[in-house]
């Protein structure tokens, strides 16, 4: 049975408001007892400001928010959710179940570290070697959007699926012609800020990225690590894309030599340059993984993120390299 997730976000909208309403409710009615009980009548309100209820309430927009969920300075409360904020959280949640720290059969955590279950993954397969790639084009079939289309057709339906695309990319926000384009844009751009944000720069996804010009990304999870995650991603993933790379070089350029609609050549060009600087520093970054890779860093999740963080990125003879977002 297909499932809409604009229904399934109204549903929650509507849940939030009424948790919030009966909290107030609650808090005012406790307040004019007390009231009563210390004769306060004449100095003290029973109200509660909504802004001052903890709990969420969710808004379309920010031009949604009442001045009553704001603080004095305009700015949104606390307790103030956006479409975006749950549809980024939904994302989280699925990139999460693609690493398998989050299982769609069962409740809470399904892995944090130590002995992995197979047994607890049969509606959604998680990555077998703990690596997501991004792309900046549909090059690879694991890529971080080709599995998240895999996980809301899964859990919404096929029938319900380009529809439940498109509600998550209009909540978004991001530049794109399409839904998938939309999708990618933000992994692209904002996934891993919005992580490392939510779990106070302390992230457990990690993100191994070359640059500015996007020539390689790919995430993975910490708990998931292992000395040869690192060589599996150089030799599997890296590689994998710089003969994509060259291959789609190789194909523009023949468009430029043999196209007769300019439009077409200009196009072809302007692509190829892309792709010219994309391959140039996929293959400095490689140099660099190369060091990594070699060196099957151990770590210790007791050390903490911080601690790791620097000790992936650290070679055998004690030189640093920086192969991950900055965070």
């Amino acid at each position: 049975m297909s499932i809409l997730i604009s229904d399934k976000f109204k549903a929650w909208q509507k849940e939030c408001e009424e948790r919030l309403l009966q909290l107030k409710q609650n808090e005012e009615e406790l307040n004019r007892i007390f009231i009563d009980i210390y004769g306060l009548q004449d100095e003290l309100s029973a109200e509660v400001a909504d802004r001052d209820i903890t709990v969420h309430r969710i808004y379309e927009t920010k031009d949604d928010v009442p001045e009553s969920m704001r603080s004095e300075r305009g700015t949104l409360g606390n307790y103030v959710r956006l479409k975006s904020d749950e549809i980024k959280s939904l994302l989280s949640y699925a990139v999460g179940c693609t690493f398998g720290r989050y299982s769609l059969d069962v409740e809470g955590l399904a892995y944090a570290g130590g002995d992995w279950d197979a047994g607890k993954y049969s509606s959604y397969i998680p990555e077998r070697d703990n690596i997501i790639p991004i792309t900046d084009e549909d090059y690879l079939d694991n890529d971080a959007v080709n599995r998240i289309v895999e996980f809301v057709r899964t859990v919404y339906g096929a029938e319900t699926l380009e529809e439940n695309l498109r509600f998550i990319a209009d909540a978004l926000e991001m530049r794109g012609s399409t839904a998938r384009e939309v999708i990618r844009n933000y992994f692209l751009r904002d996934f891993y800020k919005d992580h490392v944000k939510t779990y106070q720069k302390r992230p457990i996804y990690w993100l191994f990225e070359s640059g500015k010009a996007d020539g390689f990304k790919a995430l993975i999870y910490l708990h998931r690590y292992n000395p040869d995650t690192i060589g599996k991603l150089r030799v599997d993933y890296l590689h994998k894309l710089q003969r994509v790379y060259e291959s789609e070089i190789e194909r523009m350029r023949e468009t430029v030599e043999k196209s007769n609609d300019a439009r077409e050549q200009s196009a072809a060009q302007k692509r190829m340059e892309k792709l010219v600087k994309q391959l140039k520093e996929a293959k400095e970054y490689d140099g660099k993984i190369d060091h990594l890779a070699n060196a099957r860093i151990e770590l210790n999740l007791d050390d903490g993120v911080k601690m790791n963080y620097e000790k992936l990125q650290t070679g055998s003879e004690g030189k640093k390299f920086e192969v991950l977002g900055k965070i």
